[in-house]
């Protein structure tokens, strides 16, 4: 049985606290051999033995979406077979973000989903935000579809099955029984997003350019997923996951989110909340720290960076590496505000979290055209509170933090003492961190801030080296 209690962190005591970084005992990681159990700073895969028959993952904090883990791998003995029956098929191509998609369906982020949206299954997310599946209503507020244009619907005809072909051109899966449709772009954005304003990083990048029909079918995925890009060690599954919260006995598990390199605010919040979970009588909470690894927009620092940046923060002993778990979350970005926030909510729930870290503006950004938020900075923590499907998930909203002044330290927001406060933005950290100027002391973590200032500097070296024109 699921565990539901109403937690709300504002309504803890709200005295100011300032952060001071506890002193964990740690061992340098990132760049070197995977790590055994026994030193668990970041997660990663392991050669386990064969499990026996008895062993059962027991999710006993939170059940997954349907009931049942979506797990969509072809096991290993019927690859060959069904290899070659996707090589006789019509070949439909996969950009990278659709692999990262069939990457994330494949895994059971998105269960019940077993595929690419069918029509149906594409008007229910598009228009009220959830699917019913077998009598069950779930949260899926984003369309998860595959798009194709005129050619390649010629090509498939009346095929019921196609193969899916990455962008090595080798064949990564079958999709069965599959279901055209039209692609009515206007309205899948305007209905995304709130907005049909140009500029808006996902629509540029995928929809836009994409063709004008959808096909929905089931999904076989002919092997697990793959980046070869010195991080797939970090991409655990679902089912992984909750096998790693079991091992540790952990009696909940609080999911925290980014895109952006760990600031002392961010610790100074992920801390508090282990304590106050502590309080309430939990004897063994566990942080994931849970940064998405899809698509970002250009100006985002990409995924290595920050990997390497979220090392160093445990490194330094500002998170707790016996008590943290940092593993990628391999979907692509959408920056649509409470629409998106509850994908990345329910995407936890499949993973075996039951409480979910919610800021201030969850997945959103400035306005493409006009200088404000594209979204109201609150919405997403009210809608999460009132989202149908989540409600099994314990929401926790962000107590404010900021840069306290007088005490030089990361802090809780003092409303009474508003003008020590100092919010240092996101653009304004990478300001800082592209000019080499150092934020004021008690930020960042020396060892997090001097892997962002490397990279800033790397790309001022390459935007100033010379270009090379061929003949």
């Amino acid at each position: 049985m699921s565990l539901t209690i109403n937690l709300n962190i504002t309504t803890f005591n709200t005295k100011p606290k300032t952060y001071k970084a506890p002193t964990f005992s740690t061992t340098p990681i990132y760049h070197s051999n995977k790590l055994t159990h026994k030193n668990p700073t970041f997660l990663v895969h392991h050669t386990h033995k064969k499990m026996t028959s008895s062993h059962v993952i027991k999710s006993s904090l939170i059940d997954p979406d349907g009931g049942v883990l979506v797990d969509l791998i072809v096991p290993e003995d019927q690859r060959g077979l069904k290899r070659i029956e996707a090589e006789g098929m019509v070949k439909v191509g996969l950009t990278k973000i659709d692999l990262e998609w069939v990457h994330v369906v494949s895994e059971g982020w998105a269960s019940p989903l077993k595929g690419f949206m069918r029509e149906d299954e594409y008007l229910q997310s598009l228009h009220f935000g959830s699917l019913r599946i077998d009598g069950c209503r779930v949260n899926m507020s984003l369309p998860i579809v595959l798009a194709i244009d005129d050619e390649t619907k010629e090509r498939i005809g009346g095929d019921e099955d196609v193969a899916l072909v990455g962008p090595d051109s080798s064949i990564v899966a079958i999709l069965r029984s599959v279901e055209i449709y039209k692609h009515n772009k206007e309205e899948r954005i305007a209905r995304t997003w709130g907005t049909t304003a140009p500029g808006l990083p996902y629509v540029e990048e995928v929809i836009t350019p994409a063709g004008n029909w959808l096909i929905g079918g089931d999904l076989e995925v002919l092997s697990p997923i793959k980046y070869n890009d010195g991080l797939d060690s970090y991409r655990l599954s679902p089912k992984q996951l909750r096998e790693e919260f079991d091992r540790r006995q952990a009696d909940a598990v609080f999911a925290f989110q980014l895109r952006n390199p760990v600031h002392n605010g961010h610790a100074l919040l992920m801390n508090d909340t282990r304590k106050r979970l502590l309080d309430l009588g939990y004897k063994n909470p566990i942080l994931l720290l849970h940064p998405l690894g899809g698509y970002t927009k250009a100006d985002d620092v990409p995924l290595d960076v920050r990997m390497e940046q979220h090392s160093k923060v445990l490194e330094d002993g500002v998170l707790d590496p016996e008590t943290t778990i940092v593993s990628i979350f391999p979907s692509p970005m959408h920056y649509a505000g409470p629409t998106e926030v509850q994908w990345h909510a329910k995407a936890r729930i499949n993973a075996g979290a039951n409480f979910y870290i919610v800021g201030r503006d969850p997945a959103g950004m400035g306005h493409p055209t006009e200088k404000r938020d594209l979204y109201d900075p609150d919405h997403g923590k009210k809608v999460l509170s009132m989202a149908p499907g989540l409600e099994k998930l314990n929401i926790l909203p962000f107590r404010v933090a900021a840069y306290d002044t007088v005490a030089k330290e990361m802090a809780f927001f003092d409303p009474l003492r508003a003008k020590d406060f100092l919010f240092i933005s996101g653009t304004k950290m990478r300001s800082f961190a592209r000019t080499g100027e150092s934020p004021p002391n008690g930020f960042m973590c020396p060892g997090g801030w001097d892997v962002l200032v490397k990279y800033y500097a790397s790309l001022q070296a390459e935007e100033a080296a010379p270009s090379v024109v061929s003949a």
